[in-house]
């Protein structure tokens, strides 16, 4: 459940009192201020009719501008409601989508690329880079859990769901910035402490093949899943299970130390992983139908997701591609 407040002119509470009684809602109730100018309409709406209810309220409203809409969560509601048949129907056909807006909140955070998130980058790194050359499994599962290059990848394909130009664009750039940082770093690392080549977390992360497709994949979709349902422990279990900046520090020790092959293997690796967890996240957000509010807003996202889906299709069939020439030419 979600208290939609929204705080407008007195002279929009019968269109929003409408919007609650034509969703059916659990409450709704009005205040106004002082000077009875401005008021707070507050709606009690079940999870299900959150979103249809945000959209109705923000076509009212849209040719205002004097208004704002605040969502609060409901831990617990009492006396509990009585849950009619036609209630458990349309409960059984919600899919457990977080709100359209929500989402933004959240997964629009993981694509600024301030101060935090580089120096969460610069510390990640130093603790994957550790724990690759002192083969030290659960120091890499720490760099894994911090999980700084997750973010931007998720928001990339969000914003490519709702055909968000800026945040995609922002998604890139703060993308690509953050593996710059972190290879960069980890070669200079490299350079300065040589690596061993038989530590076993190392050799793992210049071998691909088609379970780690299968990880990716999976892995990528149970993230976003759990994302946009909102269980976050879920998320933090899908950090460990596929990470970025692991396979970024491979490659920068494996060229500080001018072992190209296995330099070539990681970065292999990488590129699977990037295009498995964007081609997974977009999957999952065009099943659980994340979409824009308007007609136009619609149409743009789904040329969109069409565009997005099938160059991560295509460039993971190259990436196949070459890693059977990997494999065949390399790994005699």
């Amino acid at each position: 459940m979600r208290i939609i407040e929204v705080l407008s002119d007195c002279g929009h509470i019968d269109t929003l009192r409408g919007i609650a009684e034509h969703n059916d809602i659990i409450d709704c109730w009005a205040s106004k201020s002082p000077e009875e100018e401005r008021c707070s309409v507050k709606l009690l709406v079940r999870a299900e009719k959150q979103q249809v209810v945000l959209d109705a309220i923000q076509q009212a409203l849209a040719a205002g501008q004097d208004w704002r809409i605040v969502m609060h969560p409901v831990d617990a509601v009492l006396p509990r409601e009585d849950k009619k048949e036609d209630k458990k129907a349309t409960e059984k056909k919600y899919n457990g989508t977080r709100s359209r807006e929500e989402l933004y909140q959240e997964i629009e955070v993981g694509a600024r690329a301030n101060v935090n998130f580089f120096w969460l980058v610069l510390f990640s790194t130093v603790v994957a880079t550790i724990g690759l050359i002192e083969d030290n499994v659960a120091v890499v599962i720490g760099a894994m859990v911090i999980a700084p290059l997750l973010g931007p990848n998720i928001a990339l394909a969000f914003g490519a769901a709702l055909g968000d130009k800026a945040l995609i664009l922002r998604s890139l750039q703060t993308n690509i910035s953050g593996m710059l940082i972190a290879l960069i770093l980890a070669y200079s690392i490299g350079l300065i402490w040589q690596a061993d080549m038989g530590s076993q977390e190392l050799i793992l992360r210049t071998d691909v093949g088609v379970a780690s497709i299968v990880l990716a994949l999976v892995s990528g979709a149970a993230g976003v899943l759990s994302l946009t349902s909102g269980v976050s422990s879920t998320l933090v279990g899908v950090m460990v299970a596929v990470a970025l900046l692991p396979p970024t520090a491979t490659v920068g020790l494996m060229l500080a130390s001018g072992n190209y092959r296995h330099a070539l293997g990681a970065a292999l690796l990488l590129a699977v992983n990037i295009v498995c967890v964007n081609l997974a996240a977009n999957l999952v957000l065009l099943f659980k139908g994340v979409k824009p509010r308007t007609w136009l807003e619609k149409q743009n996202a789904r040329q969109s997701m069409i565009i997005y889906i099938t160059f991560w299709i295509i460039t993971l069939s190259i990436l196949i591609g070459s890693m059977h020439f990997y494999h065949q030419y390399f790994q005699r």
